[in-house]
């Protein structure tokens, strides 16, 4: 018997139907994973199951018998527990403030502290994710956080265990820990739905594997019977190319050039510590490192999103270290956002609109401050045919769009300028494998036209396959820096966490190697 099904989901939006009569089970002591293209119904269809959504058809049934999940806390009531890609922490409280928040043992409103920490200590140990219960959240790295996260699940009750993205901002060295804890897990009776897109890991971790594509189940398989390309074939209905040929790189002039740049964060503290890169056109420089350790800063630096507190960017000889975005752009400066939605487009605009976001005060777009709407309309039109952005018409709001088609649309503004620098921060986040074989294509199209590329990913399979040179940035510095191919993920997922060069040298000789 099954300890989670779900039986003939059938979830409507306005004009879409995200799931049509889905059905699926989970037994005990396994890991499933769930695939799907952007906006294929997974998340969906795991969020009626947590009681975030309300089913408008079907039936969920726990151990055999349906229940009624109205809202998270019955879902919690039954056993069922989410860990969303982005974490619900409070920053300042410790572990054990957190793991116990809303469930705070003690009487009469007095909360029973040194309970709650051999509480949070006990069920830490006897589930293999030994974490300090009284460090603050705030001090952990991102790996320590998300078994925090998974501790408030398991110290609620949770049987049943759904895991959204885990690995989105993990090293390679905290994936591997967390999924031997998940198959301790597993090994103890739990049950693991796992959303992801990475197909590597589906077959690392997962037992079984459901594929959804438009909103229904498409197939289901086992890693044992198939392969990656198996996977992404099932998900997008066609073959795809899971590493695009990088083909070799012709490095020209420098076209970017960074000096002893420093650069504060929004408290006033040091995030960029004096770095100094070059980049030139015809090459892609990557940069590795754990969120949080000055990437954004520099970006937002080089682009003209923050003032630098000293140092010196130029772009061909011309400096525009203070240059206000406009300049920035008008000086050949192209700039893919980390977050789309909140830096890449105005979601309440149409395509076209948002199409000529930062060109729409000059030609030809424009004359003396009046926009040409027929050479809008012509922009538009052409940009989202080159750019493959699936929609019925440049009038739709951008908020409409799937994160895919949102991140063509971004790309189609930024790559349709022409620039002669394009800097691009998790430019494949939360896409499917379709969609980063797209952006992946562009980016190395951008290269091999001259242009200069610099990348910030956390995806190191991607500064990987990607980079022609990477630098790896650690605490507002960086530590070091590899050539094509003269590098593996455990070398740079070491210095990524702070590892000395003897550490990893010292990992690669004893075989520690992805």
């Amino acid at each position: 018997m099954s300890v989670l099904a779900l039986r003939e989901i059938t979830k409507t939006f306005p004009g879409v139907v995200a799931n049509e009569r889905v059905s699926m089970s989970l037994d005990a002591g396994e890991i499933v994973a769930l695939l799907g293209e952007n906006g294929a119904g997974k998340s969906t269809l795991m969020n009626v199951a947590y009681g975030l959504l309300a089913a408008d058809s079907g039936e969920v049934l726990v151990d055999g018998e349906p229940v009624r999940i109205r809202s998270p806390r019955d879902a919690i009531a039954v056993g069922i527990g989410m860990v969303h890609q982005h974490f619900m922490l409070v920053q300042p409280f410790t572990v054990t403030e957190n793991i116990v928040l809303g469930q705070e043992p003690g009487r009469f409103g007095v909360i029973d502290f040194a309970e709650a920490r051999k509480r949070v200590r006990e069920i830490s140990e006897r589930n293999g994710l030994e974490v300090d219960p009284d460090a603050r959240i705030a001090d952990l790295s991102v790996g320590m956080q998300q078994r925090v996260e998974i501790l408030k699940a398991l110290y609620r009750g949770a049987r049943i265990l759904i895991l959204d993205e885990p690995t989105a901002v993990l090293t390679p060295q905290e994936v591997r820990e967390l999924f031997e804890v998940l198959r301790a897990l597993v090994d103890s009776g739990l049950a693991i739905v796992l959303i992801t897109h990475k197909l590597d890991e589906v077959m690392l971790a997962a037992d079984r594997v459901i594929v959804m594509r438009d909103g229904r189940v498409v197939g289901e398989t086992t890693p044992s019977v198939t392969d990656e390309r198996g996977l992404a074939r099932l998900m997008v209905g066609r073959d795809v190319v899971l590493r695009v040929e990088r083909g070799s790189p012709h490095p020209g002039d420098v076209l970017l050039e960074v000096d002893d740049l420093v650069v504060d964060d929004e408290r006033g503290l040091q995030a960029v510590r004096g770095v100094g890169l070059k980049v030139r056109g015809g090459e892609i420089v990557g940069i590795a490192g754990v969120d949080g350790n000055g990437q954004r800063e520099l970006v937002e630096a080089i682009v003209g999103l923050r003032r630098p507190k000293s140092g010196r960017i130029s772009l061909k000889g011309r400096e525009i270290t203070h240059a206000p975005v406009r300049e920035t752009i008008a000086a050949g400066v192209s700039h893919v956002p980390e977050d789309r939605q909140r830096r890449g487009l105005v979601l309440q605009f149409d395509l076209a609109e948002n199409l000529i976001l930062g060109d729409h005060a000059r030609p030809p777009v424009a004359t003396f401050g009046v926009v040409h709407r027929k050479v809008v309309e012509d922009i538009a039109e052409r940009r989202i045919r080159d750019y493959d952005v699936r929609t019925p018409s440049w009038r739709v709001l951008a908020g409409n769009l799937s994160g895919g088609n949102q991140q063509k649309l971004v790309l189609a503004r930024e790559l349709g300028r022409d620039p002669e620098l394009l800097v691009t921060a998790q430019p494949t986040r939360g896409l499917d494998v379709g969609a980063i074989e797209f952006v992946h294509r562009r980016i190395l199209a951008e290269r091999d036209e001259g242009k200069a590329v610099l990348m910030v990913s956390m995806e190191l399979d991607e500064v990987m396959a990607l980079s022609d040179r990477i630098l790896v940035m650690y605490r507002g510095e960086f530590v070091a820096e590899f050539a094509a191919g003269e590098a593996d993920a455990e070398r740079i997922g070491l210095f990524m966490t702070g590892g000395t060069t003897r550490e990893a040298e010292a990992a690669v000789a004893g075989g520690g190697a992805g």
